[in-house]
């Protein structure tokens, strides 16, 4: 029997693929264990700078819960308990120490879409759509994603997406706030992703995990003591770090070495 969820480690980047093609990456219960339990196992590492979550395929990132289990909850306490099943799941991609990129291969509909929004940022396929498909069903968001999706694109344009129910190209996601960059159709979609985070390579584990921090404060909406502490236990922890020590006596010898201005 195939893993529901596969990761790989990439240099300094953890890559978690949701491992139901076949389904459309649907979001079962045994799923959503499984990644929560793939980026709890991982929380620790303090070498990554980052983690990738997408989808197996590339017809679908999640096509949301896996409806022919949820429509066997007829109670409200298996209701209830399968919503925080899966809001758990979500807040393990949410509060991982380093950001997560949603690497959007495909479609992110209803409880995807939800998914997608609890990571940090999405770059996404020319092909995918993301729609907040809840209401077709009678059923408002659950696991977390609506109130994400104010926080990112604000109430009134979140409203529109969850009230029309309606499916969001890839371009427009980007105009929306919802993706950050759509990949060129010349370019494979993995080369894409793996390209678009070089320019991070640069950064260290520990500060990326301080970014990481202030993000999930504000996210949070933490008091500003909370987000003040939070950053400067970040900063205290980077500058007495070996990697800042090194930098900053490269910088050093760079001024002195530098030409002085004889104007």
């Amino acid at each position: 029997m195939n893993a529901l969820v596969l990761t790989e480690r990439m240099g300094s980047i953890l890559r978690v693929t949701i491992n139901r093609a076949d389904k459309r990456n649907a979001l079962s219960r045994d799923t959503l264990v499984a990644l929560k339990a793939a980026f709890e196992a991982h929380a620790g590492d303090r070498t990554l700078t980052a983690a990738v979550l997408t989808g197996a395929g590339d017809r679908a990132f999640a096509a949301g819960g896996d409806l022919h289990e949820l429509q066997g909850l007829v109670t409200a306490e298996a209701i209830e308990e399968m919503t925080l099943l899966a809001r758990a799941a979500l807040d393990s991609v949410r509060r991982f120490p380093v950001p997560v990129v949603a690497a959007l291969n495909g479609d992110a509909f209803g409880g995807g879409a939800e998914l997608a929004m609890a990571c940090d940022l999405r770059l996404a396929a020319a092909h995918i759509r993301i729609a907040f498909l809840q209401g077709r069903l009678a059923i408002p968001t659950a696991w977390g994603g609506g109130i994400d999706l104010m926080r990112l694109v604000g109430t009134a344009r979140a409203m529109e997406l969850l009230a029309s129910s309606r499916m969001v190209p890839a371009a427009e996601a980007v105009g929306l706030g919802l993706a950050s960059a759509v990949a060129p159709a010349d370019i494979a979609f993995d080369a894409f992703i793996m390209g678009w985070l070089e320019g991070w390579s640069h950064q260290r584990p520990q500060v990326m995990r301080a970014f990481k921090a202030q993000a999930l404060a504000e996210r949070l909406g933490l008091p500003r003591a909370e987000r003040e502490a939070a950053e400067l236990a970040g900063f205290v922890e980077s500058w007495l770090h070996e990697d800042h020590v090194d930098a900053a006596a490269r910088a050093i010898a760079g001024m002195r070495s530098a030409p002085r201005s004889t104007g």
